[in-house]
């Protein structure tokens, strides 16, 4: 099974100059705790709910943005890596997910918790 089959889109996106308070108030709405940080198409890093502080982060959020805060040189992954080298990755790594990308697109995002609704659902 490749990566394609389970990863997540829509992708919630968000620019490296958003306030990371507006980056926080999406990711709760969405109820997501990954956003891909994308510079016009080209993703530079991802953020993640712990990056902006959580819920009780309002002073790590306060006047900063999301590139003061976000990963940066996110890794990718394309959409026919098989399941189970991503899972490896994912625990290699310890990152808590890829952006999903198609000649220079993004077009999903597999997180852990993707692979562990594949594996719940047998």
């Amino acid at each position: 099974m490749q990566i394609a089959d389970i990863m997540s889109r829509p992708v919630h996106r968000v620019a490296p100059g958003v306030e990371a308070e507006e980056a926080w108030q999406l990711m709760r709405k969405a109820r997501i705790r990954h956003l891909v940080v994308v510079d016009g198409r080209t993703v530079v890093g991802v953020v993640t709910d712990r990056d902006l502080g959580s819920i009780h982060g309002e002073s790590v959020r306060k006047a900063r943005t999301v590139s003061e805060l976000m990963t940066p040189h996110a890794l990718v992954l394309d959409p026919n890596t098989d399941v189970r080298d991503a899972a490896k990755l994912f625990r290699d790594l310890a990152i808590g997910c890829f952006p999903i990308m198609v000649d220079h697109q993004l077009v999903g995002i597999i997180t852990t918790s993707d692979l562990l609704d594949f594996v719940a659902a047998g």
